[in-house]
């Protein structure tokens, strides 16, 4: 980090955070500080929500993702089209004739108050983990890389979101969005053009695909139907199209961006530009983590990406048993750079070699091999250690390769989209109290300031929440991947209680309560022994039995209880 680093960093935020405040201040009752007086444009409402899923782990995470296993995650964003059609056929209309403030707000015109109470809880409980999650996964990487103290980061991050969304609501976190996505994707285009410009005189753009080809980077559908692989093209169309439904449907963070849109239609407008543009981002995100390995292929490559990791080794006894496969790393990196250049000498000369593709996959399974036992000396070194490297490997690269200012650039890339994940994240957590249970198990009436102050109050609450969960959370397998878990393991029921009161009017409010409560359960339980115990489940399939086990048990108890009633009426 230069001087021009830090002042590109620091420019950039407090521009977001000045900006923020001063456009958004002074909120006159909850309706302002919630829907932002349903004031904003289809396309603010298109960038807000791609700019709430994209959070920093988003652009830590993915690149990683593709860097160790291709291009195949994109299937997870298969189904996200087809459910921005469905929301904006059916959720949006039934949420802006309800005039509601949140989703949950729906649930009890539809059913009742336990059933309202159920589905905002279960949101709070998982938005709560994963708006920690969105501050503690930037903070972790740059506090690990840059030397930084971790606490200070996690309170830095979270302090500069509450401001903001303490002082303008909606409408500070839409305003913001805006500028927060201009910064991310300026970031990663220059990032990836770069990374080209990196790459050997004779290589081109097509040749880099090919290498990638070669070491099964560019697989990206999966037609089997294998239930224990986490991403194909049926998981993503079925158990993604039910998370992105959930998701953009049910949950207060993305709700309230688009219930602040001018009207139906410019929320619908707003949701649709998102399914466009969302597949191609998140293709576009990965395909940057391709460019990334394609480039270590030419270029020194650590053991494990991780640098705690180098330092707990140094101060080891197996210190010398790791720096010998450092040596081997370094010899075996030096011949893939000399047989990749053969093959980019044959492919220019319009002939894709064979054998020399062969080779090298041999050469990356001879690395994925040392890569393997420098983690089990990793362990023996320190058996707490964190030895997945994943959310590591951008991060390297921008650190070691970019040049002056990008590196400040980058850097708020990543906390922007921190930023914006976090304050939409925080203001659906407090609207979500406010409204739905603070305001709603008030015995006595209560004046519009009293509210407005309320839900500021829970907007500063669910902040520090937020960075006590940071300040405590521990680095899981990979955070893409944990904070799409966690949504899976409660998203399928919410989802499931919103489509029985959209579609199958006959069910009762008893009925839907009962199947919801049986339904999480068995989610937790499945959860536990299918997946995490076993893994013999790809967790995006929560979602979708969720979903299914809600609306049919849902279906069961309603004929089961007006038996009940029509047995107790005869007698």
């Amino acid at each position: 980090m230069q001087l021009f680093d830090w002042i590109v960093l620091i420019v950039t935020l407090l521009f977001i955070v000045g900006y923020g405040s001063w456009k958004t201040k002074g909120s006159k009752n909850v309706e302002d500080f919630i829907l932002g007086n349903n004031e904003t444009p289809w396309y603010t409402v298109g960038l807000s929500v791609m700019a709430t899923q994209a959070s920093a782990i988003t652009f830590l995470s993915t690149p990683g993702q593709a860097y160790h296993d291709g291009m195949g995650f994109v299937q997870f964003y298969f189904g996200l089209p087809i459910a921005m059609v469905v929301i904006c056929l059916t959720f949006i209309p039934l949420y802006h004739k309800n005039k509601v403030f949140t989703a949950y707000e729906f649930l009890e015109k539809r059913f009742d108050l336990k059933t309202r109470s159920l589905a905002a809880i279960l949101f709070l409980v998982q938005r709560g983990l994963g708006t920690g999650l969105t501050i503690y996964a930037p903070a972790i990487i740059l506090s690990a890389l840059l030397g930084w103290n971790l606490t200070g980061m996690n309170i830095i991050i979270g302090v500069l979101v509450i401001i903001y969304t303490f002082s303008g609501g909606t409408k500070a976190v839409n305003v913001t969005q805006k500028q927060q996505m201009f910064v991310i994707m300026s970031g990663m285009f220059i990032t990836f053009f770069l990374i080209l410009h990196y790459l050997p005189n004779d290589m081109t753009f097509t040749s880099a695909l090919h290498i990638a080809g070669a070491n099964d980077k560019m697989n990206i559908v999966d037609f089997s139907f294998n239930p224990e692989e986490k991403y194909t093209f049926w998981s993503g169309i079925t158990g993604g199209f039910f998370l992105a439904l959930a998701y953009f449907g049910t949950d207060q963070s993305q709700v309230g961006r688009y219930l602040s849109g001018k009207s139906i239609r410019e929320s619908q407008m707003g949701l649709i530009m998102n399914g466009l543009l969302k597949v191609p981002m998140q293709f576009f995100i990965l395909l940057t983590g391709v460019m990334v390995f394609v480039f270590f292929q030419f270029n020194p490559v650590p053991l494990n990406f991780n640098p705690n990791n180098k330092i707990v080794i140094e101060k080891s006894a197996f210190k010398e048993e790791y720096h010998a496969l450092e040596k081997k790393l370094s010899t075996l990196s030096e011949d893939k750079k000399v047989i990749n250049l053969l093959y980019i000498d044959q492919l220019n000369q319009d002939y894709d070699n064979p054998i020399l593709r062969k080779e090298l996959v041999t050469i990356s399974n001879k690395e994925k091999d040392l890569r393997d036992r420098a983690k089990e000396i990793i362990l023996k070194a320190d058996s707490n250690s964190e030895t997945n490297d994943k959310d590591y490997v951008f991060f390297h690269f921008i650190l070691h390769y970019l040049p002056k200012g990008l590196i400040g650039l980058l850097l708020a890339v990543i906390l922007s989209a921190a930023m914006s994940s976090t304050a939409s994240g925080l203001n659906a957590l407090a609207s979500t109290t406010a409204i739905d249970i603070y305001k709603r198990n008030l015995k006595t009436e209560k004046s519009e300031k009293h509210y407005l102050n309320a839900t500021k109050f829970f907007t500063l609450f669910w902040g520090i929440v937020a960075i006590l969960f940071a300040c405590v959370g521990t680095l899981f397998e990979n955070l893409i991947q944990l904070v799409n878990i966690i949504g899976s393991i409660f998203y399928g029921t919410v989802l499931g209680i919103f489509l029985v009161g959209f579609y199958l009017h006959r069910v009762k409010a008893k009925a839907m309560f009962c199947s919801a409560v049986i339904s999480q359960t068995t989610i937790f339980i499945i959860y536990y022994f299918l997946i995490y115990s076993q893994e013999k489940l790809g967790y995006l399939w929560l979602n979708f039995i969720g979903a299914m086990l809600t609306i049919i048990l849902s279906l069961l108890m309603q004929v089961l209880f007006f038996k009940e009633k029509k047995i107790i009426e005869e007698l």
